[in-house]
């Protein structure tokens, strides 16, 4: 996928910009929903009270502010469902488990319960596709837009917005590839994140 992207017109913007741009953009999805692929097996989330619990070794209270989270998602996609949106997610999981997958399975499962389709893939089923690199962290919005996270350690750094439909619907269909292969969130989580102990000193 990185070969399609490099070169591609597209805007490059900040992480303000991104986000700015990226929230605006979600709450107008159109057909085919949202597509999102995730391949880093570690971020950094600093905005997000449960990762700060996490960062700092309390697991406990980490998974307690993840709990927290369910009447918001509940919400988020069902309102997302009346307007006709439908949110996919593809997780690229490498094992052993790195301690930040360990918690962000915790709230891809809550996602999941709550109305997104997530499933996981296996570095495996991706090689395929990087041989120019690893995958990129993207999601295509509807047919119209498609955003390319960029990450400097962890961090967002910026992004990029792309609106040639031609990449945005090639792009989409790979991830959606993906997808057909994966593995339920559900039972993946169930065999190898919920039997371990706390990924931290909580």
């Amino acid at each position: 996928m990185r070969d399609l992207l490099a070169g591609a017109r597209c805007a490059e913007l900040t992480p303000a910009e991104f986000n700015r741009f990226s929230e605006r953009d979600m709450v107008r999805i159109g057909p085919p929903g949202f597509w999102k692929l995730e391949r880093q097996q570690s971020f950094a989330e600093p905005d997000n009270d449960s990762w700060v619990a996490f960062d700092r070794g309390d697991w406990a209270e980490a998974l307690r502010l993840v709990a927290r989270q369910r009447d918001g998602f509940l919400d988020y996609y069902r309102r997302a469902a009346a307007r006709g949106s439908r949110y996919w997610r593809v997780r690229v999981v490498e094992l052993p488990l790195t301690p930040y997958l360990r918690w962000e399975l915790h709230v891809l499962r809550l996602r999941a319960a709550c109305g997104a389709a997530i499933r996981v893939v296996g570095p495996e089923q991706v090689e395929h596709l990087e041989q120019a690199g690893p995958l990129p962290e993207v999601f295509t919005v509807g047919a119209e837009v498609m955003y390319e996270a960029v990450y400097d350690q962890g961090r967002l750094a910026g992004g990029r917005r792309f609106t040639d439909r031609d990449l945005i619907r090639r792009c989409q269909r790979l991830i959606q590839e993906l997808y057909d292969t994966g593995e339920e969130l559900a039972a993946f989580f169930d065999r190898e994140v919920a039997r371990h102990r706390a990924p931290c000193g909580g």
